[in-house]
């Protein structure tokens, strides 16, 4: 790896179901409560389709991407890049590795652009992920932290920047 990239990885046990785990990552109704509230917009979730993940209105984009590497229920790889900053792509894989106490999940961010704004975002995403995922599933619902900060996200949203607006980060199906 060159000296510009990095790697960043999370790690949760998850008391629950691969298939659980699964169902969260990849969730289309509704927002996906440990993805920061954002709803997940694609034409597909298969290698080269395009992912979108969206405010609950669907005015904003937060990130962009598109499927690299998908291998129901065990492995979920992606690109992605946040609509408000000017960073080059990441890479991002969800391993989900099934254990006699439920599972492990592993959240890896690779070509993390040293210095970067994004690298800051996902350094603290990552926990926030991982942790969120594992009381979705053993619980039902992120934590009281996180409900409170959606509340926040819902009020703040008109503040996003014009360049984070859904025109600009089309699906090829729109």
């Amino acid at each position: 790896m060159s000296e510009s990239t990095k790697r960043a990885v999370f790690k949760v046990s998850i008391r629950g179901t691969v298939d659980a785990v699964w169902r969260e990552l990849t969730r289309r109704e509704g927002p996906q409560k440990a993805m920061f509230n954002a709803v997940l917009h694609t034409d597909g979730i298969a290698p080269g389709g395009t992912l979108r993940m969206r405010s609950i209105n669907g005015k904003y984009t937060a990130v962009a991407g598109q499927y690299i590497e998908v291998e129901e229920p065990v492995r979920l790889t992606h690109t992605m890049r946040f609509t408000t900053n000017d960073d080059p792509e990441c890479r991002i894989t969800y391993r989900l590795e099934e254990t006699a106490e439920g599972v492990d999940l592993t959240l890896t961010v690779d070509d993390l652009p040293v210095g970067s704004k994004s690298e800051k975002q996902l350094r603290q995403g990552g926990p926030f992920i991982v942790n969120n995922l594992k009381a979705i599933v053993e619980t039902g619902k992120p934590t009281f932290g996180t409900r409170l900060l959606y509340v926040l996200f819902k009020v703040l949203e008109p503040l996003n920047p014009k360049r984070a607006r859904s025109e600009h980060w089309p699906l090829p199906t729109d």
